[in-house]
């Protein structure tokens, strides 16, 4: 109404929330009354299945944060050239969501974020959205190399993914499950 009331229609409100349990339900609702939302905070391939399944607007899953924590886990034993583009975590976490949501139809909006190098982004050349830091953009203008589609959404209509569907039980468990997604949604809810 606030912004109404400024003379701001509602498609130009966008409401940032973290991927818990509670903020994608608070999400749908608000989606339910016409405003859109951004689930922020996503690490996990559950917190994606219940925001597509919420009929969020958007995602944005932390590439770079999701690379992070896997080479901390790593310490000595990452070996760097080994997990990059495709092979990276990050992009692979955001490779399987882009997968799943055009396989299935879902339409919500992926927007992969927090990148660590132009490795990341060029392997999910395709996704939906990016939002990528002036000191990356500057260096992807400055590449020679040719940018191809890296995400397919007609390509992953042929996958074989199965269709999951998560209630509040079955999400924290594997949220739980996973310590990656565990550790960084609580680190980034402290901040």
């Amino acid at each position: 109404e606030l912004y109404q009331a400024q003379g701001i229609h509602i498609d130009r409100v966008l409401i940032k929330v973290a991927a818990t349990w509670e903020g994608i339900q608070a999400a749908q609702a608000l989606e339910q009354k016409g405003i859109h939302t951004n689930l922020t905070l996503l690490f996990s391939f559950c917190q994606a299945v219940a925001c597509g399944q919420a009929g969020v607007q958007l995602i944005s899953p932390f590439v770079g944060r999701i690379y992070d924590w896997y080479k901390k886990a790593a310490g000595v034993a990452w070996v760097e050239a080994d997990r990059t583009g495709a092979n990276d975590p990050g992009v692979q976490s955001v490779t399987h969501i882009f997968n799943y949501y055009k396989k299935f139809g879902i339409q919500t909006e992926i927007m992969g974020a927090s990148f660590r190098n132009i490795g990341q982004i060029t392997a999910l050349a395709g996704c939906d959205l990016l939002t990528i830091s002036p000191h990356l953009l500057a260096q992807l203008a400055a590449s020679k190399a040719p940018l191809s589609r890296a995400l397919d959404a007609q390509a992953a209509q042929a996958l074989d993914l199965p269709r999951l569907t998560y209630d509040e039980a079955s999400f924290r468990f594997a949220l739980n499950q996973d310590a990656m997604a565990t550790e960084k949604l609580a680190e980034g809810i402290r901040a």
